[in-house]
């Protein structure tokens, strides 16, 4: 599959229909996602690896990689009401993909790759969740694609860097938000945000190493 029939596909994903604003239920862009994807594919973290999904929301990243050939995909997501809607997608689609209910610091499943968009922080109850995110996937995974704010990306460097880990690679992308919630003042903001892929040396994945 090429990444635009990829990204024209993942665009059928549907949103969440009534987002929660202090989980940052913002749905990732079909072309970002498509990107995001073809880079870990690109890298050999997509094909025949055991993949998991962190905040799932509706699934995008975790329909890209079953589709991409990975040889499990795990998605996992605290609200109810996004994964019943990731799942009936994924079972229209034929699409191999499961899906956990819980929060991500309970998560003990070892995989090979973490591919995640975690809450920005934005909300002050929010605060500090991208951290339990990256603990939990680099105690997890072999590797973790990682999307942060820009203006982050010191405290990201120190985190992975306590952490064992080593960034191989960071791509830059425009994030547009747009208005869904009653605080927000403008149709459309864009967020400058980056992707970190990040390795976990000290760890072996569940169908290889890297």
């Amino acid at each position: 599959m090429k990444q635009k029939k990829l990204e024209i596909f993942l665009q059928q994903v549907p949103p969440h229909p009534t987002p929660i604003p202090h989980l940052e239920q913002y749905q990732t862009p079909a072309s970002i996602a498509a990107d995001i994807l073809f880079t870990a594919f690109h890298f050999q973290d997509i094909k025949k690896c055991h993949l998991a999904d962190y905040g799932c929301g509706t699934g995008i990243f975790a329909t890209g990689a079953a589709l991409l050939g990975a040889k499990k995909v795990c998605a996992i997501d605290i609200d109810t009401r996004a994964l019943q809607i990731a799942q009936a997608f994924a079972q229209a689609h034929n699409l191999s993909i499961t899906f956990i209910q819980s929060s991500i610091e309970d998560i003990t499943k070892k995989c090979d790759t973490v591919i995640m968009n975690p809450p920005f922080g934005a909300q002050f109850s929010n605060r500090n969740t991208d951290r339990i995110f990256l603990l939990t996937a680099l105690k997890n995974a072999s590797v973790v694609y990682s999307l942060h704010l820009t203006k982050t990306r010191p405290f990201v460097k120190k985190l992975v860097q306590d952490l064992q880990g080593t960034i191989t690679a960071e791509k830059d992308y425009p994030f547009p938000i747009s208005h869904q919630f009653h605080f927000h003042t403008k149709k459309v903001v864009t967020y400058p945000v980056t992707l970190f892929r990040i390795l976990n040396r000290n760890h072996k994945g569940q169908n290889k190493s890297h």
